[in-house]
């Protein structure tokens, strides 16, 4: 019993400190997940884990998720493009599960807690970086600070963190004023930071996450939750666009590179429609089952070839259900799609307002956002999405 209570405990202080390391480095993430993934797998008690597991519908579905990958290098080509996307997706097999066994709801505050601090550091070393205080350093730049990791990765993250902390200040009762003034200040600084960056999904996924919020504080009044919503986003969005000039450039860009879609195909829109339009192709021609785990580079190449020779080839159309249609067809979206229907079926399940109005967000955040770029392959993104859903959905389908 000793050894349980010791070992659970080493579990706790790791995943405290796997929160803290997540949006902040990946190589000491990394060495925590192979900790903890060592530790796990000799600790023994296997049928208690193995029963864990195959007892919620969720592992079982992330795990399905996983095989059907494996399954589709039997008709893939390209096995070494093949085994690259196994291991980019191998905490839908592994770390997943082993989380979920290993995760204690009484930690929920401190995994959270963990997490806000180290987005926090994330945002302040931004803004130093953006006032010119402190020199650029690794991806940040003046006119785009953000130094732990690129756009892509930051905005979504710090969405996820801004939603939380406000969550936060409209339902946690017990918060002290001194600490309530810190949760309104980071609030304040973490929105203002979401338009000082570029990062387009993350700053959609924040509209989207600031509306659901709105409902969640304006329960069941859904005339007054709308008429917010539609002062509130707008507000947002204008203060935004006239204050931040990265961001009114961004908005203009978008818009430009949409409405001249034909004549500059190589823009960042352009190129994306390209992607689809390309990519759909291969997907017709292979409906069911897609071209295979680690066929898509060679098989979009062709269709480049045919279509939009002057264009680059690329591995990733940037869109995560492109790209699983694409590989493993229509079994593949299904089984994808799958665990998210599951993650926001069980959030209605929890007594919990924080974890059922958390474990809601999660998953809508990611269908929009998966739109525009594959953000369950991204180092940063997918440890986010593994690491809370561990927790969020964890015992639901016993409650």
């Amino acid at each position: 019993m000793l050894l349980s209570v010791d070992l659970d405990k080493t579990y706790q202080y790791l995943l405290v400190c796997l929160a803290f390391l997540m949006p902040l480095t990946v190589s000491g993430a990394n060495t925590l997940i192979v900790i903890i993934c060592i530790i796990w797998l000799l600790s023994g008690n296997y049928k208690s884990k193995f029963n864990q597991i195959i007892s919620s519908r969720l592992m079982i579905a992330s795990i399905v998720f996983y095989l059907i990958h494996i399954l589709g290098m039997i008709w893939t080509n390209d096995i070494n493009w093949g085994l690259h996307i196994l291991h980019k997706m191998w905490y839908f097999l592994l770390l997943f599960p082993i989380l979920f066994t290993i995760v204690n709801k009484k930690y929920i505050y401190f995994y959270i807690s963990a997490f806000l601090f180290a987005v926090s550091i994330t945002e302040v070393f931004s803004y130093l970086v953006w006032f010119e205080i402190i020199k650029p350093f690794k991806n940040a730049t003046v006119a785009n600070p953000t130094p732990f990791m690129s756009h892509v990765s930051y905005n979504p993250i710090l969405a996820f963190a801004t939603y939380l902390v406000l969550h936060q200040i409209f339902f946690n009762k017990e918060i002290k004023n001194f600490i309530f003034s810190i949760y309104v200040f980071f609030a304040i600084s973490m929105s203002v930071n979401m338009f000082i960056t570029g990062g387009r999904a993350g700053q959609v996924v924040f509209f989207v996450m600031m509306a659901i919020l709105v409902f969640q504080v304006l329960d069941k009044q859904r005339i007054k939750s709308l008429i917010t919503i539609f002062i509130l986003l707008p507000s947002i969005f204008f203060s935004a666009y006239y204050a931040s000039p990265l961001f009114q450039k961004r908005v203009n860009l978008a818009i430009s590179e949409v409405q001249t879609y034909s004549d500059h195909t190589e823009t960042s829109v352009g190129l994306r429609i390209n992607f689809a339009i390309n990519s759909w192709q291969m997907i017709k021609e292979n409906p069911l089952i897609g071209v295979g785990t680690g066929d898509f580079p060679d098989e979009y190449a062709k269709i480049n070839q045919i279509n939009s020779p002057s264009l680059p080839n690329i591995e990733n159309p940037h869109n995560m259900y492109t790209l699983v249609l694409s590989q493993l067809g229509l079994i593949g979206i299904i089984s994808m799609l799958s665990i998210f229907y599951l993650q926001i079926q069980l959030s209605f399940n929890s007594k919990d307002k924080f974890i059922r109005d958390v474990g809601i967000v999660l998953p809508m955040m990611f269908l929009v956002m998966m739109l525009s770029d594959s953000y369950i392959l991204g180092h940063y993104t997918t440890l986010m999405f593994i690491f809370f859903s561990s927790f969020l959905y964890k015992d639901f389908e016993k409650s």
